[in-house]
């Protein structure tokens, strides 16, 4: 009895864990908590976060034909 009692609770743990995971990496929070986690087994990860966080802060020119602004 007490066996399936640990399953349990490791199950509901595990998709507790799971849930959060994708709520975090859908809200693009999840950078902060696993960047140490991530740099010590990947040390080149601090580069390729920086990477991402200047390609996601760039704003890319109007198109020509896109300025249909007309006074």
């Amino acid at each position: 009895m007490e066996f399936v009692v640990l399953l349990v609770v490791l199950g509901v743990l595990g998709f507790a864990f799971l849930r959060f995971a994708r709520w975090a990496r859908r809200k693009g929070i999840g950078g902060g908590v696993m960047g140490p986690i991530d740099e010590m087994w990947h040390p080149s990860a601090d580069r390729f976060r920086k990477e991402t966080a200047v390609h996601e802060q760039r704003v890319l020119p109007p198109r020509p034909g896109d300025d249909d602004f007309r006074p």
